[in-house]
């Protein structure tokens, strides 16, 4: 089988923003990465905090070469587009943004998110302006690498403790403006917050994040205008998860029940032995 170009990926990721509803999972590592294609999703997005607990740190704390290395591994891992979880674009100034999206690009990805929080508790977004600037040096950055890496502005409002839909649609709307082809506000949970959205920013697609349960399906979110639906680190929490449950009952309890949940060894073994053969060249 032939592995589609970087061209061709990032042609299939933009062609999927046009119409319709794709789920775009969040793998944390190689091994995630080539399962999540195995089960046929359509593109892959990595996740910032799924990879952070991996390297035993906190969101926010892997520096920008890190992720960057990451972010490739994720890119060469599998044959599918890759939108990279990129934070604040590893800078606070806009020539900083526009340095770090262009050594993303290199990386080989589809698509690329920046987010307007600051990551300072006191001050934790930027004024619009300044948000608007990163995002224009961010719309630059890909347009001087050939225009076919898709952008994505985040408004962090509800996770930094603003849950306020019309700051929120202002800002979508400036970072639209200010060169985003789709946009993304994590926390809206409703859906009256989630229909309000994408109606106010119609009619750029809207990614909407799914962290956990909260009664809304794939169906559900596209009867609602969403075109993109993606999970974060849920994941790769759901992983650490079964661990941390097992892990406590052996050291709490003396006991392994737990276990009992846990893929067995031969599914898990033969999934890598079977896509390992796939990979072989002929």
């Amino acid at each position: 089988m032939t592995t589609p170009s970087i061209a061709d990926r990032r042609s299939t990721f933009r062609g999927l923003h046009r119409s319709g509803c794709f789920v775009i999972p969040n793998p944390w590592d190689v091994g995630s990465a080539r399962y999540l294609q195995h089960l046929g999703f359509k593109a892959l997005a990595t996740t910032s905090a799924g990879f952070a607990f991996s390297q035993g740190l906190p969101d926010g704390a892997v520096q920008r070469d890190l992720m960057l290395a990451h972010i490739r591994a994720i890119v060469e891992a599998a044959d599918l587009p890759v939108n990279a979880d990129f934070e604040g674009g590893y800078a606070h100034e806009p020539a900083g943004v526009a340095d770090s999206v262009q050594r993303c690009v290199e990386t080989g990805v589809a698509g690329l998110s920046i987010e307007d929080a600051t990551g300072d508790k006191d001050r934790p977004l930027y004024d619009v302006e300044h948000a608007v600037a990163r995002m224009r040096a961010a719309r630059a950055a890909i347009d001087k690498a050939g225009g076919d890496v898709l952008l994505t502005g985040r408004a962090e409002c509800f996770l930094v403790g603003r849950p306020h839909l019309d700051e929120t649609t202002a800002r979508l709307k400036a970072y639209a403006a200010a060169g985003a082809d789709c946009l993304y506000a994590p926390g809206i949970r409703t859906r009256e917050q989630i229909a309000a959205v994408i109606a106010a920013v119609k009619p750029k697609p809207v990614n909407v994040l799914v962290s956990g349960a909260f009664g809304l399906t794939v169906a559900d979110l596209a009867a609602l205008g969403a075109r993109r639906i993606s999970v974060g680190g849920a994941l790769a929490r759901a992983a650490w998860g079964g661990f941390m449950r097992a892990a406590k009952e052996i050291a709490g309890e003396g006991c392994f029940d737990a276990l009992a949940d846990a893929a067995t060894q031969a599914e898990v073994n033969g999934f890598f032995r079977d896509d390992l053969a796939r990979r072989k060249p002929s």
